[in-house]
């Protein structure tokens, strides 16, 4: 597969992975009466912004994840001060529309006074000196701060995020990896759908990839064959049987009774004796096999999404035990550009193959959201656990402290891991 195709699937992948995660997100914190500021996928420059309603939805340049930025969630802006002096823009009606923190001189259509009260925030009100008279002001609750250039909605303390009850915060935070959860499981109900279960009453195996240059490829063995026998010996749809019926033939030729295309063909095959990787010998004719398909029913899809959701999170479960508890090597930790390697030699085994390896991906991101490292979903339901425990909530400012440093290190980490991943392929 093209290089150039692979990045397009995993940025699309990723994608699809980030953006059902942050909806969750999103969905539940507006459900909550929290103002959404930006719903965004990916990190740095914007590649494309686009603001609808109250929330700014961009696209940003390095697709390694993304967030839905809530009111509140974190300190903003410092707080403006009776003694300031501001701008402010006033509809018809007569009410702030917008407030002005700079260049005050270059503002047009606006009222310049300094600022004798403020409430922004549950009353709404402005009390301004405007050459020497005093001035009471109606701000509106969507009414915009602008500094910098940039421009920032005020957040009544109805919609801040810290003004809502711990369990509704709990959901906001945790309707994230949710998400994730619920698109693998959506995910594993299509894969089982396309590439079918196995056929109990089949009478043979396919043959899925035949390697060239082995015993199989120079008998004219072809991928699609379905073997039936092996010297008279049906298979009856196990692949065991195939192996130890190979392996019986004591390396002598063993003839392969092979349907193709509608033709019954008798194939013979010399095996080979092959040395494994950990040291065995085997006899083998060059030849991969899968078992035949038949379409799913209703309740062994539903059965096999459930099962296959259980086995995936289990083993990445696992893996992150070892990991912490065992020995931890970097070697065992993929990044972007690790990612992108294993997505292209998924993606040329089929449609799907992409479509459980997403499923893994976005089991992955779930249970990674939810470890108690800080900056993740996990440490923030641990701070709001905490706060319940305490009856008070902890201060915002050595929350955010916090967090921050724990984004400093998953970014040393993420570059590490991408180093390695480098090397990895470098070296072959």
């Amino acid at each position: 597969m093209m290089t150039l195709q692979i990045v397009v699937l995993t940025v699309l992948m990723f994608f699809v992975v980030v953006t059902v995660h942050e909806w969750g997100h999103y969905y539940f914190a507006k459900r909550a009466g929290i103002l959404v500021r930006e719903f965004a996928i990916g990190f740095g420059p914007k590649l494309f912004a686009y603001k609808r309603d109250e929330t700014m939805f961009t696209l940003r340049l390095l697709p390694l994840g993304g967030y839905a930025r809530m009111a509140g969630e974190d300190p903003e802006l410092d707080p403006i001060q009776p003694g300031q002096t501001i701008a402010v823009r006033l509809s018809d009606a007569g009410v702030v529309k917008k407030i002005f923190l700079d260049q005050l001189d270059n503002r047009r259509n606006v009222v310049i006074g300094e600022i004798e009260w403020i409430d922004i925030e549950e009353r709404m009100q402005i009390r301004l000196n405007v050459d020497g008279e005093t001035q009471h002001l109606e701000v509106d609750r969507k009414a915009d701060i602008v500094t910098r250039g940039q421009e920032l909605q005020v957040a009544p303390k109805d919609r801040q995020f810290r003004s809502k009850s711990v369990g509704k915060r709990a959901l906001a935070i945790f309707a994230g990896p949710l998400m994730n959860f619920v698109l693998a499981f959506v995910l594993f109900l299509i894969y089982v759908q396309v590439a079918g279960v196995p056929d109990e009453k089949a009478t043979g195996v396919e043959v899925s990839s035949v390697v060239a240059g082995t015993p199989a490829a120079s008998a004219g063995l072809q991928e699609g064959d379905v073997v039936q026998s092996i010297d008279g010996q049906p298979v009856q749809g196990e692949l065991s049987t195939v192996t130890q019926l190979i392996n019986a033939s004591g390396g002598q030729p063993v003839e392969m009774s092979v349907q193709r295309g509608g033709e019954s063909l008798q194939i013979p095959v010399t095996p080979k004796m092959v040395k494994t990787e950990d040291g065995r010998e085997v006899l083998q004719v060059g030849i991969a096999l899968s078992q035949l398909k038949r379409t799913a029913s209703f309740t062994e899809t539903f059965q096999f999404a459930g099962e296959s959701f259980k086995n995936g999170s289990t083993a990445i479960l696992d893996a992150l035990r070892k990991l912490v508890f065992e020995r931890f090597d970097i070697n065992q930790l993929a990044g972007p550009v690790g990612t992108l390697q294993a997505t292209g030699q998924i993606a040329s085994q089929g449609i799907d193959q992409m479509i459980l390896w997403t499923a893994l991906v976005s089991i992955n991101l779930g249970i990674f959201n939810l470890l108690p490292i800080p900056m993740l979903d996990g440490s923030r339901l641990i701070f709001l656990g905490i706060e319940a425990i305490r009856r008070r909530p902890i201060d915002p400012n050595k929350e955010g402290i916090v967090h921050f440093v724990g984004f400093g290190l998953i970014f040393l980490l993420m570059i590490a891991v991408t180093y390695n991943d480098i090397l990895r392929i470098i070296r072959g």
